[in-house]
């Protein structure tokens, strides 16, 4: 069952053609299906080919059932030549005749191209895949498209003098067995396009010194991360200086996502959240671990590491942490669409990151970090261009709770939880969630008379529970708080 079943690509087994979901590198395409007409076909290996290349099983449906295209054995010509008969200008993708169970399918395997830019020779129709779909361009993506066209040739550049004793032997070997490959590590990654081949000799390209190297920033300058820790929440020079932490890491992107997730979650916080439902206080994290580790690998696969002297940022704010990188948005990607498009800005990175399971798939990491924010009833994520970068701040509810209760506090809270009605949970959780309140706000919050919530307070007050504060004795704005200790 999983024994590659191509010679050209290794992970492509019988059972990775029947289950695997259809995303940025897979399609299926089977008999009978609407949209299999040569034509058809070509546009999704344009569509491929101006992304991030791919495989296209044809005679596959698309629920995974392997057909046989023997059965259009007139037509099947027209399938073998659609490559030349529809795509413009010419094309690496090398079509795959395959027999499984006797039956016959085709893999057309696409290789991306960094510099050219494909379309329909007969109606001059340019695509582009986006994650599991095909998308006609207008235009101006079209020009967007040549534009990273030019950024994206920076990882396949050859550095000639890379020695090769800087390779991570351990995570070379953890990738050969991830991608079922039983050849030599150095033919995988040719096939991978991370390195070129030179009168019979193999060269290094940046995408797999990125990779693959123990000391990357000895070739490219700044493909580091630097973590920086700020006590307040705004950024402060000379006298008013406030960075409590400043740490750079270097190293291959798989191991700065390793090396980064556990300094990540030992440098945040925690904080107690009061869960309504229970009256427990539950211990829940700075940020949701989805959320920032999503930021970090994004960060690392779609930066433009050929805009040096500038590293990837993560600055740590109490209120806030802001994940920042160099080069501006690409292709069709905007800010109103983050969270639906997709575009590699480094395909051979980013393929290398899917293969090791760092890089979700469909687009799911940007998704994935509104989801993990909105579960943890936190603000939506902020993204923002600016000088030549992208910003992705994430914001906390931290600074509200710090020391605004004691462990004893919450104990007496819960102790007590099944006894108070809906209104006096109401007004703690109010002040659990504000950190203080006057009377106004208590009674546009609860809905109750103002006798009612003063008299509540007032027992709060009594059990030790809150504090108020003022030396006026019916001073409506009096600001009431948890007990301090």
């Amino acid at each position: 069952m999983n024994k590659p079943v191509s010679k050209i690509n290794s992970i492509i087994t019988k059972q990775y053609l029947e289950k695997q979901l259809e995303n940025q590198y897979f399609e299926r395409k089977g008999l009978g299906e609407k949209d299999t007409k040569p034509t058809k076909i070509a546009e999704e290996l344009i569509g491929m080919l101006n992304a991030d290349g791919g495989v296209l099983a044809f005679g596959i449906s698309d629920k995974g059932e392997i057909q046989d295209l023997n059965t259009i054995a007139d037509k099947l010509d027209d399938y073998r030549k659609l490559v030349f008969d529809f795509i413009i200008p010419p094309c690496n993708i090398v079509l795959e005749e395959v027999f499984i169970d006797g039956k016959l399918i085709f893999l057309f395997h696409v290789e991306q191209d960094v510099e050219r830019i494909y379309c329909r020779k007969d109606n001059e129709k340019f695509f582009l895949r986006i994650a599991d779909s095909n998308r006609e361009l207008n235009q101006e993506q079209i020009k967007k498209l040549e534009y990273d066209k030019n950024i994206r040739r920076f990882e396949d550049e050859v550095i000639p003098d890379f020695d090769t004793d800087d390779l991570d032997q351990e995570l070379l070997a953890a990738y050969k067995a991830k991608v079922n490959f039983s050849g030599e590590i150095y033919d995988l990654l040719y096939k991978r396009n991370l390195l070129a081949k030179k009168e019979g000799k193999f060269q290094f390209k940046k995408s797999a010194i990125l990779l693959f190297s123990t000391s990357p920033e000895r070739y490219i300058p700044s493909a580091s991360v630097r973590y920086v820790r700020y006590e307040g929440t705004e950024a402060k020079v000379g006298s008013e200086h406030n960075v409590v932490k400043d740490q750079r890491f270097e190293n291959n992107i798989p191991r700065l996502i390793d090396d980064l997730t556990y300094f990540l979650r030992t440098s945040l916080r925690d904080y107690y959240f009061l869960d309504v439902t229970i009256g427990k206080f539950r211990k829940v994290p700075e940020y949701p671990e989805e959320a920032w580790l999503e930021g970090v690998v994004n960060a690392l696969c779609h930066r433009s590491y050929n805009l040096q002297g500038n590293e990837i940022y993560i600055k740590h704010f109490d209120d806030r942490l802001e994940i920042s990188n160099s080069g501006p948005l690409p292709a069709q990607v905007t800010i109103e669409n983050i969270k639906t498009e997709r575009f590699a800005r480094n395909p051979r990175i980013a393929r290398v990151l899917e293969d090791l399971g760092y890089v979700r798939q469909l687009n799911e990491g940007v998704s994935r970090i509104y989801q993990s924010m909105e579960k943890s009833l936190l603000a939506q994520p902020e993204y923002r261009e600016q000088n030549n970068n992208v910003y992705l701040t994430l914001r906390n509810r931290v600074s509200a709770h710090e020391k605004t209760i004691s462990k004893a506090l919450m104990n007496a809270i819960e102790e007590k939880w099944n006894e108070y009605n809906e209104t006096q949970k109401a007004i703690l959780l109010y002040l659990f969630r504000k950190g203080s309140a006057v009377l106004s706000d208590l009674l546009q919050y609860t809905k109750i008379n103002q006798n009612s919530v003063r008299s509540y307070l007032n027992a709060f007050i009594a059990q030790n529970i809150i504090e108020r504060h003022s030396e006026k004795q019916r001073d409506v704005n009096a600001k009431y708080t948890f007990k301090k200790e």
